[in-house]
């Protein structure tokens, strides 16, 4: 993909998740944004999704830019705003789930993209990004809980075992999302060639014998 085209898709999935949550504050009527915390999702989502160029910036504008992970870093925020926009987690009673694992799958994913990039080894880079999906589904709950759950009756009815679930099953996908990526990644970079692995002991010997002179 052109630079071009990775620039307005970053540019326009972003433009997206801002138009849906302004309809969700705009119209508060609509009873699929009642007690979602839309308000503050509108300042807080924008703010997730400019860690990339965040990052990016502070390191000194290096090339290539990364818009795959800043890419799939939004769609997680746009999904779940999507979500709500089409009224899916009240009229889809396993919506829920399958939301939490595309998120948590792209959200890990993008992580071990990100890492992949550093000199952090392939098995680190699996470690960091199991922890990373497990810590950030257990910040996701507790900010369900503060922002609509505990002043919900028919949430807090569930909220225990629904919590429970959604742990388990970001954890679960989470590890999976890191694995692949990171085994995926491993099987793309280059391995060295033959004759440049046999040219190197010889170029050595060829040094040696020339101090030795």
């Amino acid at each position: 993909m052109s630079l071009r085209r990775d620039l307005a898709l970053s540019l326009g999935l972003r433009a997206l998740l801002v138009a849906l949550l302004v309809l969700g504050v705009a119209r508060p009527d609509l009873p699929q944004f009642h007690g979602k915390g839309i308000a503050l999702r509108l300042v807080v989502y924008p703010l997730f999704t400019a860690i990339v160029p965040a990052l990016w910036l502070a390191r000194g504008r290096p090339r290539p830019y990364p818009f795959d992970v800043d890419q799939l870093l939004v769609l997680p925020f746009l999904f779940d705003t999507a979500g709500n926009a089409a009224n899916l987690y009240d009229r889809i009673w396993w919506w829920d789930k399958v939301e939490h694992g595309v998120n948590w799958f792209v959200l890990v994913g993008a992580v071990a993209l990100l890492l992949a990039r550093t000199s952090v080894p392939t098995r680190e880079v699996v470690a960091i990004a199991i922890g990373f999906g497990a810590f950030t589904a257990i910040l996701w709950e507790l900010a369900e809980y503060a922002t609509f759950i505990h002043s919900n009756r028919r949430e807090l009815a569930t909220a225990y075992t629904n919590t429970l679930g959604d742990l388990l099953w970001g954890g679960i996908v989470g590890s999976t999302a890191g694995a692949a990526t990171t085994a995926w990644l491993a099987r793309r970079k280059p391995s060295a060639a033959p004759g440049a692995r046999a040219a190197a002991p010889a170029q050595a010997s060829s040094s040696r014998s020339k101090n030795d002179r």
